[in-house]
């Protein structure tokens, strides 16, 4: 026992002496250093670095090296081309599944309108880190920042507008607007990111109301669909009476041109018997007796007829000439 005891301790007197420590504290603060140098940052990653805890540079993905020893830091952020996602009035607890009953969850979502009802929203924004040394250094509480801004606007929009708007016609309105909002506040804050979506979920009114506002808004589609029956009807109804109407203006018309073109014949009949008679007065009128008896005398026989000459009760005699050679 005594010999392996002496041997045991020349061994470590040889590790022990100056000559082996040296080097081997070298090479293990060269490993020390080397290891912490070298990094690799993802492809959807980027890496921030600071000097002495001063910006220095911003890195993409690949190999990068440091300074070791603290005296190089690195943050990592998520790239430029990362959606980030932050869900108000909601919770998804798992795919597909959503909790809505946490109180903080249920307070952000529940809003008055610019009609004074309250109503519970339920809405999504997703941005991009645009710039990761003022997304890192510029706002020290950024999630916080990010749901308190958004809130802020929602409930702006939401309550300028009534309750009915904000649930049917105005949605897409409120969302335009809100990402121009919200990058207009985080550019001012210099955060660094850029808001591209804004989409409501659920808009409904408090639990108590619901029925209510159901029959309310079967009540507007049920107008709306009269209100479309009855312009269907209008729309079929109207080329109808104004074909029918067009039809009668043209027949009066016709019928107005039929009598002002008999008008013009018998005045200008008229005007040339008087011209005639102005020349022989006598063999005009004996020439407009004739033509008058001869259409009498027509006219009965088509009819068939003997032409009357003495009434029935003898009052009355017929102007006749005698017609006779004497």
């Amino acid at each position: 026992m005594s010999e392996k005891s002496e041997k045991l301790k020349r061994t470590w007197r040889k590790f022990l002496r100056p000559s082996f420590i040296i080097p081997a504290v070298i090479v293990l603060v060269l490993l020390v250093a080397f290891s912490s140098s070298i990094f690799v940052v993802d492809q959807a990653e980027q890496a921030v670095i600071t000097r002495f805890g001063k910006y220095h540079t911003t890195l993409g993905p690949g190999l990068h090296c440091k300074i070791p020893f603290e005296i190089d830091k690195k943050y990592i952020v998520p790239g430029n081309k990362v959606v980030q996602t932050q869900q108000f009035g909601f919770k998804t607890t798992r795919a597909g599944v959503t909790n809505q009953y946490q109180n903080n969850i249920t307070k952000e979502s529940t809003m008055l309108t610019g009609d004074l009802n309250i109503v519970d929203v339920e809405w999504i924004i997703q941005y991009r880190i645009v710039d990761p040394r003022a997304w890192l250094f510029t706002v020290q509480e950024r999630e916080q920042t990010i749901r308190d801004i958004s809130r802020s606007v929602i409930n702006t929009l939401v309550g300028d507008r009534a309750i009915l708007a904000v649930m049917s016609s105005e949605r897409s309105n409120i969302e335009s607007l809100a990402v121009s909002m919200m990058n207009e506040q985080f550019s001012q804050l210099g955060m660094g990111i850029n808001v591209f979506a804004v989409k409501l979920q659920n808009i409904v009114p408090p639990a108590g109301v619901q029925d209510a506002f159901e029959d309310v808004n079967k009540a507007i589609q049920d107008m709306n669909r009269f209100i479309n029956e009855g312009k269907e009807s209008y729309n079929a109804e109207i080329p109808r009476a104004q074909g029918e109407a067009d039809r009668m203006v043209q027949v009066a018309e016709g019928y107005a041109a039929e009598r002002v073109n008999m008008a013009r014949g018998d005045v200008a009949r008229f005007n040339a018997v008087y011209e005639e008679y102005r020349k022989a007065p006598a063999i005009t009128r004996e020439r407009l007796y004739l033509e008058t008896m001869e259409q009498i005398f027509t006219a009965n026989g088509q009819e068939g007829k003997k032409p009357t000459l003495i009434d029935s009760e003898l009052d009355n005699m017929l102007p006749i000439k005698n017609l006779g050679k004497d």
